[in-house]
């Protein structure tokens, strides 16, 4: 089997055939303007050292080689074969907090990161140490969002981080017991995959009935872990004011993020800890790892190296070529009546 990593690039093989155009237009050209100038025969005197074949072999050469630069950007492969691969992890739900409040300090500075800010990078890490594992993500405030669905593709996953903001949500609040519920019904009907929650959030919740959520998701053998941001003294809203015009301070809620993990089984961490992501990562490998199996293809064996060594052999070919006629070869003219005439004269 024989295909391209980048088939794309084998359109500029068009260009070859535009440079063969150019180069007989400008041959047609030359022999014109040297007409005006006599006969052809005459004025092909006058150029005893000009050859009449060196700069056909020279374009030539010179289109193999672009030919074969762009098959080696196309990248050819062969040998690919489809091949039966097995992995084992678990599934994983992320529960990420989009509401307003996130918006506010991180520590106790007023310009210190975002919760947001910080939670984006604890997400992006967390996803890179996930390894074979399954993940998706329920974003949430008043209500709740599936943005992913489970997937093995955590490029993909890193690609929503930047989108995440309050504007995704238009019914601001925070209610946690939706986004739980939502997230157990992201993961797959497998029985024997382990499942896994982890909710990033400050933990203002608005409606209540988040640790019965907990609960139930427990009951079902989902565990849930929670990331806790921001400081339980509190940061001041920014662009937010009450009825009165005073500024709208918010804290994290650490007692409910750690009932909230109690009751679902898991470990509660501060998000500023600088053992958080390690914590939740010994948590997640407690949970058995279940085999599911995935069917991919193997990229066959790369051939752009001897394309590469192809175009490399007829440019060096080409630069030591010159336009003017081999000294050995002078006095050899193959096509020319002249030597027709002796070549037949030397059968008699």
């Amino acid at each position: 089997m024989f295909d391209f990593a980048h088939p794309q690039y084998l359109y500029m093989l068009a260009l070859v055939p535009g440079f063969v155009l150019l180069y007989l237009a400008a041959r047609a050209a030359r022999r014109a303007k040297l007409r005006r100038f006599g006969r052809p025969d005459v004025v092909a005197r006058l150029m005893p050292d000009a050859s009449k074949y060196t700069p056909a072999i020279k374009i030539t050469l010179a289109l193999i080689a672009l030919a074969s630069m762009v098959v080696m950007l196309a990248r050819p492969r062969a040998g690919a074969k489809e091949q039966q691969e097995t992995a084992a992890g678990i599934e994983v739900m992320i529960a990420f907090d989009v509401s307003n409040s996130m918006l506010a300090s991180s520590t106790d500075r007023p310009d210190g990161v975002s919760r947001l800010d910080r939670a984006r990078l604890l997400l992006e890490k967390l996803v890179d140490r996930l390894d074979n594992d399954k993940v998706g993500l329920v974003i949430f405030a008043g209500q709740s969002k599936m943005q992913m669905p489970l997937t093995s593709d955590f490029y993909t996953a890193k690609m929503y981080l930047n989108e995440l903001n309050p504007s995704l949500i238009a019914y601001q609040g925070t209610d946690i017991a939706s986004a739980i519920k939502m997230a157990m019904n992201g993961f797959s009907p497998a029985e024997d995959m382990h499942k896994a929650i982890i909710l990033i959030t400050d933990a203002e919740d608005h409606e209540g009935a988040a640790i019965d959520a907990a609960k139930l998701a427990a009951e079902n053998g989902i565990q849930i872990d929670v990331i806790g941001l921001g400081t339980s003294t509190g940061a001041v809203l920014p662009g937010f004011s009450t009825a009165e015009g005073a500024p709208v301070v918010t804290a994290l809620n650490e007692k409910l993020a750690d009932d909230i993990a109690r009751a679902g089984d898991g470990i509660y961490v501060n998000g500023a800890s600088p053992s958080a992501l390690g914590d939740l990562e010994s948590q997640l490998d407690k949970l058995q790892k279940s085999e599911f199996s995935t069917v991919s293809y193997t990229a066959g064996a790369e051939q752009f190296p001897t394309f590469a060594f192809l175009a490399f052999v007829f440019i060096l070919i080409d630069v030591f070529i010159v336009n003017r006629k081999i000294s050995w070869l002078k006095g050899i003219n193959f096509f020319s009546k002249e030597a027709v005439a002796a070549k037949k004269e030397e059968k008699r």
